[in-house]
C-alpha cells in the first residue's frame, strides 16, 4: 500500500471491496462471495468513494471479482433482495446507472478482469470499463427481463455500441448468455486468459497504459467519448494543450535521441 497524501479518501475499510493501491493504478476486487458479488447499495457507495479518489488523483483502475467454491465470479448481478424492495423513485434515482456512468467517465482507463458469472448489473458494470479481459469460464449476459425488469444501467445503449444491434437485442430481449468464446468473437472481451493469468494480464495491460503520458491519455479518452458533432474541434483543442506540455517536448526529444544513436532499432 502507498502512503496516502492529505485529503485522500480512505480505501482500506470497505465491507464489499478489497482495494490495493499503487502509484499508477488501483485494483478493486468485488468481495461479496456469499452472494456471488451481487451489487448492493453498500457496494455502490464504496465504488463512489473509489471514484472520488481516482478523480482526485487519476490512476488506472482494475476491477475484478472473486472465486467462489472453485468457480470464478465477477458479479452475478444486482442484489435481488434489494431490487425486490425498490420502487419507482429508486429507479428514477439511477442508483446503478449513476455509479457505472461515473466509472466510465474516470480520467484514466478502467480495466475489467472478468472470470465466471458476469450477469445483469455485473455485465453492465463491465460494459462501463474501457477494456474487458476474460477467462474460459466467462458467462456474460442480461437476464433482467426474466425477472420482470429491464437492464437499465447502461446495457440498452452501451451493449449496442459494443456488439451491434442484432446481438444486443438477442441478449436483452431473448436472454442470450454468451460464453467466453462467443464474447471474444463479438469483441465484447479483447482476450481470454486462464484464471491464474487473468490478473497478471490485467496488470500487464495497465503497465502498457502507464508507459504513456497521463495527460495525453486523459485527453484522448475525453475526445474518444465526445459526441460526433464535437469533432474535430475537441481534437484540435486537446492537441493544442498537449503541444504546449513539457512531457511532449521531453518524450519527443528522447525519441529523437534514441533514433540518432540507433537505439530504436
Amino acid at each position: 500500500m502507498t502512503n496516502r497524501p492529505p485529503g485522500a479518501a480512505a480505501l482500506d475499510g470497505f465491507s464489499t471491496l478489497l482495494v490495493t493501491e499503487g502509484d499508477d493504478r488501483i485494483h478493486v476486487r468485488l468481495n461479496r462471495p456469499e452472494v456471488r458479488n451481487a451489487i448492493d447499495q453498500l457496494m455502490v457507495d464504496e465504488l463512489h468513494a473509489v471514484c472520488a479518489e481516482l478523480e482526485r488523483r487519476p490512476r488506472t483502475l482494475i476491477l475484478s471479482g472473486t472465486e467462489v467454491s472453485g468457480k470464478g465470479v465477477f458479479a452475478s448481478g444486482a442484489d435481488i433482495a434489494q431490487l425486490r424492495e425498490r420502487r419507482r423513485d429508486d429507479a428514477l434515482a439511477g442508483i446503478n446507472s449513476g455509479i457505472f456512468a461515473r466509472l466510465a467517465a474516470l480520467p484514466l482507463p478502467v480495466i475489467a478482469a472478468l472470470d465466471g458469472y458476469t450477469l445483469g448489473g455485473g455485465a453492465e458494470l463491465a460494459y462501463a470499463a474501457d477494456f474487458r479481459l476474460g477467462t474460459p469460464r466467462l458467462k456474460i449476459g442480461q437476464p433482467e427481463a426474466g425477472l420482470g425488469i429491464m437492464a437499465a444501467a447502461g446495457a440498452t445503449w452501451r451493449l449496442k455500441e459494443l456488439v451491434g444491434e442484432p446481438l444486443a437485442k438477442e441478449m436483452l430481449l431473448a436472454g442470450r448468455i454468451l460464453d467466453a468464446n462467443e464474447a471474444l468473437a463479438a469483441r465484447l472481451v479483447t482476450a481470454l486468459h486462464e484464471p491464474a493469468q487473468l490478473l497478471p494480464a490485467a496488470h500487464a495491460l495497465a503497465n502498457r497504459i502507464g508507459a504513456a503520458d497521463p495527460l495525453a491519455l486523459r485527453l484522448t479518452k475525453s475526445a474518444f467519448s465526445a459526441p460526433r458533432e464535437a469533432h474535430p474541434l475537441i481534437d484540435n483543442l486537446a492537441q493544442g494543450i498537449l503541444f504546449e506540455s513539457a512531457a511532449k517536448f521531453e518524450r519527443m526529444q528522447a525519441f529523437l535521441d534514441r533514433k540518432e544513436t540507433g537505439r530504436d532499432r
